[in-house]
């Protein structure tokens, strides 16, 4: 194999090297990048042995990740489930009946857009603060320390973050469905000309127990993957303050992709049996 610098190839061939060279250098970032996050899932397994390390932290962390995030995620929610009525209504072809205003409020705020806003919320929040807590730790030797002592970095500081996460984002996503659908009905009864027992009606209308479910299953999978992923540009935070910046960034960023993924799968997999 040829290991000379492109630049000293021919002019003519030097620009399908030059691709074909990035295209490998992406694929083994690509992997590499695969195999270091699946190595850390390893680690993190092996963390949940150690009992006694994580379970002091985990109350304190679904404070910080859901208690304090808590109004943020509710006065979002309320936002937009008035905004959504709003325009639900003022959309609407003469006479269709105005329950369809409650029924499609209640659809797009629990399905849709209460869990995943709450978790594109909780990624820019709860996400870069992990991210920067755990990065600052690193540039400063403070991980290091934890590993003299015998003392698991894993188990102290990234398993109780994942438990929280996965356990306080449906709960917060939960909040964000009810604040939703109430603020979108009075949104309907005092801007619009829905009357409250209309609303109350299409809130009703074919309403079943699995959507409820599959909000939560939403909700469980995106704590999972900020808690997983923030926690991980954090703990491989290499260069110092800028380093710190960085990884933040990029996992505020890579976090937002992978709840914009996780649900669209969910959505397939899952909306067959949505239908009433």
């Amino acid at each position: 194999m040829d290991h000379r610098p492109t630049s000293s190839f021919p002019i003519v061939p030097r620009a399908g090297l030059q691709f074909f060279r990035a295209m490998g250098h992406s694929a083994i970032a690509l992997f590499g990048g695969i195999g270091a996050r699946v190595l850390f899932a390893r680690e993190i397994v092996r963390g949940f042995k150690e009992v006694q390390t994580w379970s002091r932290e985990v109350m304190h962390q679904m404070r910080a990740i859901g208690v304090d995030s808590l109004p943020l995620a509710i006065m979002v929610a309320a936002f937009i489930g008035g905004v959504i009525t709003i325009q639900i209504r003022y959309q609407l072809f003469p006479g269709i009946q105005l329950s369809i205003v409650g029924l499609s409020s209640r659809q797009i705020v629990i399905l849709e857009t209460g869990p995943l806003l709450t978790g594109l919320v909780l990624a820019g929040r709860v996400g870069a603060k992990m991210t920067a807590e755990i990065a600052t730790m690193r540039v400063t030797e403070q991980i290091d320390a934890l590993e003299t002592l015998s003392f698991d970095p894993v188990a102290f500081l990234i398993v109780p973050r994942l438990i929280a996460a996965v356990i306080m984002l449906p709960i917060l996503t939960v909040f964000a469905d009810v604040f939703g659908v109430l603020s979108g009905m009075m949104a309907a009864v005092l801007i619009t000309d829905v009357k409250l027992a209309q609303f109350i009606e299409g809130v009703r209308l074919g309403y079943d127990q699995f959507q409820v479910t599959y909000s939560l299953i939403k909700a469980t999978l995106f704590g999972f993957a900020i808690a997983y992923l923030c926690t991980y540009e954090g703990y491989t935070t290499r260069g110092g303050a800028e380093g710190v910046g960085q990884s933040t960034a990029s996992a505020v960023v890579v976090s937002s992709i992978a709840i914009l993924i996780l649900d669209a799968i969910t959505a397939i997999l899952l909306a067959p049996y949505l239908q009433a």
